[in-house]
């Protein structure tokens, strides 16, 4: 008798490990950003793009058969070239990122559309800027789209439309596109 409830245990947490793996996957991701403020003017400045990066977890919970939440947990740099007033530097911003992306699965399992906010928190500032000159919170709308070239590994591409100012001071936004190579386990 004790050796079928044992049996009957192990097949069912088995039953439950596999069941609950279908529906929860987790994953690394990383790859380069391409970044550039926008909306505005910071006086006496131009900008100009600058390259960096992003890396990070990621967590994609099925809700539907097309349809899963796939909340991520980033470290992003953004910012860009200035320009003007005798001097040029890069104004590079890292982020601690927390998209929150909806993904609909135009071909499933293959190909989605990911839609949602992200929350981004200012934990560094590069090229000799006070970090008090800049916002410290950064809410955008982020979309893209993601191949999974097999059922582990996958390429993204974002656009990330920063809807607050960086600067207190200034009237411009953080505006990235985003190149990402992934592995979900």
């Amino acid at each position: 008798m004790k050796k079928l409830i044992l049996l009957f245990s192990l097949i069912t947490i088995l039953g439950v490990g596999t069941t609950y793996g279908q529906f929860l996957r987790v994953g690394l991701k990383a790859g380069p950003n391409f970044s550039n403020f926008s909306g505005g003017s910071i006086e006496g400045y131009d900008f100009s793009q600058i390259s960096s990066f992003h890396a990070g977890l990621l967590v994609e919970f099925k809700l539907l058969q097309n349809l899963s939440l796939q909340p991520e947990l980033l470290y992003s740099t953004k910012g860009a070239n200035l320009s003007g007033i005798g001097n040029e530097f890069k104004n590079k911003l890292g982020y601690l990122s927390i998209p929150a992306l909806a993904r609909f699965y135009l071909v499933e399992e293959k190909f989605s559309l990911d839609l949602g906010p992200q929350f981004s928190f200012l934990l560094d500032e590069t090229e000799h800027v006070d970090i008090s000159n800049s916002n410290s919170f950064d809410f955008a709308v982020v979309g893209g789209a993601t191949f999974h070239l097999t059922d582990t590994f996958f390429l993204q591409g974002r656009y990330n439309l920063g809807l607050t100012d960086v600067k207190p001071d200034a009237d411009v936004k953080n505006s990235v596109i985003q190149l990402s190579l992934g592995v979900r386990f």
